[in-house]
């Protein structure tokens, strides 16, 4: 299926990774996050750029276009301004819709 069918992108990519980084106690906390960030970052080189969209936390609107990618993501916005111009639907990863 072609790359651009559906929005699910980098169907060609061989592993999905996910790095979840979880403890108990908030005297630890920059400690781990250091961790999980760290083993992203040294993960990249082999990584082909993307992003699962329901692996993102807090992104914001570069990790939503990362994970669609720039044409599905600027089609997917079409869509949702035709379809969803108020943005009702937006407490996810949220595409902005686009009116043009």
């Amino acid at each position: 299926m072609p790359s651009d069918a559906t929005a699910f992108a980098h169907r060609r990519a061989s592993f999905a990774v996910n790095v979840v980084g979880m403890w108990t106690g908030s005297s630890d906390t920059e400690r781990y996050v250091a961790w999980a960030k760290n083993f992203n970052d040294a993960l990249q080189p082999h990584s082909n750029g993307g992003v699962y969209v329901n692996f993102l936390g807090n992104e914001g609107e570069a990790g939503v276009k990362a994970a669609y990618g720039e044409p599905t993501y600027t089609r997917l916005a079409r869509v949702k301004g035709r379809y969803d111009p108020e943005n009702v639907f937006r407490l996810n990863q949220n595409i902005q819709p686009r009116r043009d």
